[in-house]
């Protein structure tokens, strides 16, 4: 059964991805985002790591979302594959600035801006956070960068062509 962690920048596709995949691989999609609320603060961490340590006690899951410094000793350990969504941020950027304009979208307008900001910093300050934190908690699972719609396609593919639905880098 596949426990898959997806990273990457705000933008970079991390839900669409899970969701295809959630429904390719009959798994379910634990998307990270949805967990943690807008309000909550260093408070609620206990509470949002129980969340984590239950959802991902399951045999298969498709894991959305960074959250490295609070939920990668949780995740990585159990996971059999890394997927790194490594778009440029001017995509990430247009994606992001897209989905608030979508019906029915949680993401707000309002917080478009520190999205954006987000998005520019990410690869200078969130990303080495993110490797480091990876290679402490699981530097032996397999990473599968994925960089454009043609690779995340051709990984889908693949998939559907492996026999028993088994997942694994490479």
């Amino acid at each position: 059964m596949p426990r898959i962690i997806i990273l990457g920048c705000a933008g970079s596709g991390k839900t669409t991805l899970a969701r295809r995949l959630g429904e390719q691989a009959a798994a379910p999609v634990i998307c990270l985002d949805d967990i943690w609320r807008p309000h909550w603060g260093t408070d609620d961490l206990a509470r949002f790591r129980e969340v984590m340590t239950q959802a991902h006690a399951a045999d298969a899951w498709i894991s959305d979302g960074n959250f490295a410094l609070a939920t990668f000793d949780i995740r990585l350990p159990r996971a059999d594959l890394v997927l790194w969504l490594d778009r440029p941020r001017l995509a990430c950027a247009w994606r992001a600035a897209a989905r608030v304009l979508r019906a029915g979208e949680a993401h707000r307008p309002r917080d478009l801006l520190k999205v954006l900001r987000f998005i520019w910093a990410f690869d200078r300050v969130n990303r080495p956070r993110i490797e480091a934190a990876r290679a402490k908690h699981g530097g032996d699972v397999p990473v599968v960068r994925l960089h454009s719609d043609g690779e995340i396609a051709a990984f889908l593919t693949d998939l559907q062509l492996r026999s028993g639905g088994e997942l694994r880098g490479g």
